[in-house]
């Protein structure tokens, strides 16, 4: 048996990936995927790994962190894992020294763009944000600055970064694009465009026909468009902004090898090609999309800094009050 444990330990080293010393016990997940994917997502990891029962609590982002801080100001944080949406979240986390490295972790197929070099979290999907129009609009937008156009005028619709996650990325994103800037959202103010909530009401105007253009995150009109809803998905000249959905291992797990794990699994091609399953665009270069997404290598991703973005972030919210108001 000693031999056997030698034997992994040394292919382990050989390989680059992790095998946990005692997957096993219980497993505490917050995340804010959708109900239906964070258990297909719990059912799958529990396939692989029986001897953990993961316990897992779902949210949107800003709810999950909300409930995390408050345990962390009670002194005792209950989960061992982070699933969430945006790596600016998780670079606020590792700056406070609440997120704990696994370094045995496997990252050497993905662009390190998208991972954290000291290997404190990682991305498992690229959620991206472009441009979503009605087929009955007159301009079939391939830039950003196409929206200026005066056929756009009043019919821009767009989530509030004051409110979602993928729309603050997104505005860090464009805002730091030296042909874009501030001047950008100066411009789509004077449009008409009035921000307001997530991407599911911009979606539902768009394909509704209320407003005729938007920006939304990709899977919406992707997915919808392949059940006959008239909108298309555009992935402009420019490049795209995108949320990776990050996962992260507190240093308060209490079950650090189950956790390590659950990591070593999303970030496996399995992993991936469960992502790819659920209609997401895997982070994994490798594991193809689903239906209706272009191949990776077709999708250029826009500039991102995480740790800028966490720097800028009160200021960056502060100047899109004054353009668009509270």
């Amino acid at each position: 048996m000693k031999k056997l444990l030698i034997a992994a330990t040394m292919l382990a080293a050989a390989t680059g990936q992790s095998f946990a010393a005692d997957v096993s016990g219980k497993l505490v997940l917050y995340t804010s995927q959708p109900n239906k994917d964070a258990q297909a997502t719990v059912d799958a990891f529990s396939a692989a790994n029986p001897g953990v029962e993961v316990e897992w609590v779902r949210d949107g982002t800003t709810k999950i962190m909300a409930k995390l801080r408050a345990e962390f100001e009670a002194g005792a944080p209950k989960p061992d894992l982070l699933l969430i949406a945006d790596m600016v979240t998780m670079e606020g986390l590792k700056a406070e020294g609440r997120l704990m490295a696994h370094e045995g972790a496997d990252v050497s197929a993905y662009d390190p763009a998208i991972m954290d070099d000291d290997k404190t979290y990682f991305s498992t999907k690229l959620i991206t944000t472009g441009i979503v129009y009605n087929t009955n609009a007159p301009i079939k937008p391939t830039s950003y600055k196409d929206l200026l156009e005066a056929d756009a005028k009043g019919k821009i619709a767009m989530p509030s970064p004051l409110t979602s996650g993928a729309a603050t990325i997104h505005m860090a994103a464009l805002t730091s694009n030296p042909d874009l800037g501030w001047a950008y959202y100066e411009g789509l103010a004077d449009q008409g465009a009035n921000p307001k909530g997530g991407n599911g009401g911009t979606y539902k105007a768009v394909a509704g026909g209320e407003k005729l253009y938007g920006f939304v995150v990709d899977f919406l009109p992707i997915r919808n468009k392949l059940e006959g809803a008239p909108v298309e998905f555009v992935f402009p000249e420019e490049g795209v902004s995108a949320v990776t959905e990050p996962v992260a291992i507190l240093s308060t797990a209490q079950n650090p090898d189950a956790a390590k794990a659950f990591v070593d699994f999303l970030i496996s091609e399995e992993g991936q090609k469960l992502a790819s399953s659920q209609g997401y665009l895997p982070a994994h270069p490798a594991v193809a999309g689903p239906e209706g997404f272009p191949a990776r290598e077709d999708i250029k991703l826009m500039d991102f800094d995480p740790a800028a973005a966490l720097e800028s972030d009160a200021a960056n919210k502060m100047k899109f009050t004054e353009i668009f108001g509270g």
